[in-house]
């Protein structure tokens, strides 16, 4: 077999490699999930005839086959079969030439990880994921008078997100938001200019080049640029905004001498390698087009745990398995789905998680808390559980990990990230099927053609393909109404929760003033973490309460019990070490003459 044929096939099946696909006696996709793809599949090839063909040198897939046995059947059944090895590839005669080894840390063939490898032929889909939705508006706080949180600052400080805490906008701008949000990296990468803020062309073609500035390029240290920052990012909170790094980090993120990149990797190194954000191959496997995740920590609570699927429910989680399967001797791992689940696809970043160094609170010696660094696994956990189990579960299960202490009260606290996915567990659109995809990710019809909306945007703002969709006796101002009054009603409940948190934070301030118990403050301060997670949940998770009412008021008004549970423990423990003790009060009067009566 010539040199040429060899190159016409050893790709396809690097990809598999590297990229993770299933095994070859994995079936390929559901037939409803192949039935959803025919148009698209029209369309690439299309599309492949058009433009790609003509500049791509093709290789000979079965060359790759015969390395990468485990692969062929899995491609071959695929809608993905027609799809070339060269068009995600590349380096082939490296790779060829290195009998397919690697070049130290660095695999011998090139493999692309932009998104325009899909636009070939998903364009409308690529469109749509590069188009800035302008309708949720520009990005805002959540501590300002508008926000949801007016009162995040003081409830969380001092943890690096009151530098800066924003809503989210548009997936294509998640990297670069990142990047240069005041609580990350000190200001070191800045716009270079404001009207980049809305450039997702230019994000998506060279962000470094065209859209950012480093203050420091020669030096990779983490260190304070301007004030008001700070210098938080790590490996790990990269990993929920792009996986450009998908052949360079082992699972779960452990040093290796093939990974180029760890946990404990310095993070301007390692955001400096990043380029895309929200990859197509996080949800989609690029050889067979069947859907999976890749987020590591999402693959060990489901499967290496055995939580499931969905915690909560598990004949659902039954139906809707993940399996895990691992390449490259366990270097990497990713999580195929058996049916198309937008959920648990979401949930790879739409999840509370760990992703920074904390501690364990008095585990120490003499009682101090006990540092966990990056280079515990724990720095990379999902915790894989609803709002009213959280606490709990961290103590039981993960050794009471914390977050930060706060600057007032000095209890020890979880910073919760966005628990989209938790939320929405159990919840009545959850129940019904719903997915996320079904509002966030609606159907357009093209040209004669249906696509999925890959904009990711809330339904409120196409609420006809969405809610209407399926509540045929709503009219859109209905649907409108609803959503409005669910989180209206939500943001009354999160306001009475941050004013009695702040309460407590400033009976704290009273009480250590007047010199109470340290037992009283331990006690009230337990209230505080418990107070604290059921208010936080909800300003960390993005629907306002939308995604499940009637949690949210539960959560809600249990902070709102908990911090005054706390609140009393103080003024309690005040009034008693300032009650004048009864052994030196004044001696009652001596009795008088008997008063005379009439």
């Amino acid at each position: 077999m010539g040199a040429k044929k060899w190159l016409r096939g050893l790709v396809a099946l690097c990809a598999t490699a590297v990229l993770g696909v299933a095994m070859a006696q994995t079936k390929g996709p559901d037939p409803a999930y192949a039935k959803q793809q025919d148009a698209t599949l029209q369309q690439m090839k299309g599309n492949l005839a058009k433009s790609a063909e003509s500049k791509i040198k093709f290789v000979d897939v079965t060359t790759c086959y015969s390395c990468h046995k485990d692969i062929k059947e899995f491609h071959l059944n695929s809608k993905h079969s027609n799809v070339n090895c060269a068009y995600c590839h590349t380096g082939a005669e490296n790779h060829l030439a290195k009998n397919g080894k690697a070049d130290g840390i660095n695999q011998s063939i090139g493999t692309r990880t932009d998104h325009a490898a899909c636009a070939t032929c998903h364009q409308e889909q690529f469109n749509s994921f590069a188009t800035v939705n302008h309708e949720s508006g520009a990005k805002i706080e959540k501590a300002t008078a508008r926000g949801v949180s007016p009162l995040f600052d003081k409830l969380m400080a001092p943890h690096g997100f009151t530098r800066e805490h924003n809503e989210p906008r548009s997936h294509v701008f998640m990297n670069l938001d990142h990047l240069i949000v005041d609580r990350s990296y000190g200001g070191r990468f800045q716009l270079k200019d404001w009207t980049y803020i809305t450039d997702s062309k230019a994000v998506l073609t060279n962000m470094w080049e065209l859209v950012l500035k480093d203050a420091d390029p020669a030096n990779s240290d983490q260190k304070i640029f301007l004030p008001g920052t700070a210098t938080a990012a790590n490996p790990v909170c990269m990993n929920c905004k792009s996986f450009d790094n998908i052949l360079k980090w082992k699972y779960m993120g452990d040093p290796d001498p093939r990974a180029k990149w760890s946990r404990v990797s310095k993070p301007v190194e390692f955001a400096r390698d990043v380029n895309h954000a929200l990859n197509c191959y996080m949800c989609h496997d690029p050889h067979s087009s069947a859907p999976r995740v890749v987020r590591d920590a999402l693959i060990q609570a489901v499967v290496d745990r055995g939580e499931g699927t969905y915690p909560y429910d598990k004949a659902k989680s039954e139906k809707n398995p993940m399996k895990k399967v691992t390449f490259r001797d366990g270097f990497r791992a990713i999580g195929l789905l058996s049916k198309p689940d937008s959920v648990l696809m979401c949930a790879q970043c739409h999840v509370e998680y760990n992703c920074n160094p904390g501690f364990e609170p008095g585990a120490g010696p003499n009682g101090t808390d006990k540092p966990v660094t990056m280079a515990d696994q724990r720095t990379n956990l999902f915790q894989w559980s609803n709002v009213f189990d959280y606490n709990k579960k961290m103590v039981d299960k993960f050794g009471n990990f914390k977050d930060f202490r706060h600057s007032v009260s000095g209890a020890a606290l979880s910073k919760i990230q966005h628990p989209e996915t938790e939320t929405f567990w159990m919840s009545k659109h959850e129940r019904e099927g719903v997915q996320c995809k079904d509002c966030h990710m609606g159907k357009v019809d093209k040209g004669g053609k249906t696509f999925t909306n890959h904009q990711q945007k809330s339904p409120r703002f196409m609420l006809k393909e969405t809610c209407v969709k399926c509540h045929g006796e709503m009219t859109e101002q209905d649907a409108k109404y609803q959503i409005d009054s669910i989180q209206n009603y939500t943001r009354g409940k999160i306001a009475k929760a941050e004013f009695w948190l702040a309460q407590l934070i400033d009976t704290f301030a009273r009480a250590r003033a007047v010199g109470v118990a340290p037992e009283a403050i331990k006690a009230a301060q337990k209230h505080h973490d418990d107070a604290q997670t059921q208010w936080e949940w909800w300003t960390a998770e993005n629907s306002v309460g939308f995604h499940n009412p009637a949690a949210a008021r539960k959560s809600l008004t249990q902070s709102v019990a908990e911090s005054q549970a706390g609140i009393k423990v103080l003024t309690d423990a005040m009034a008693a070490k300032t009650a004048v003790p009864v052994a030196a009060a004044a001696p009652a009067a001596p009795p008088g003459p008997a008063t005379a009566t009439k």
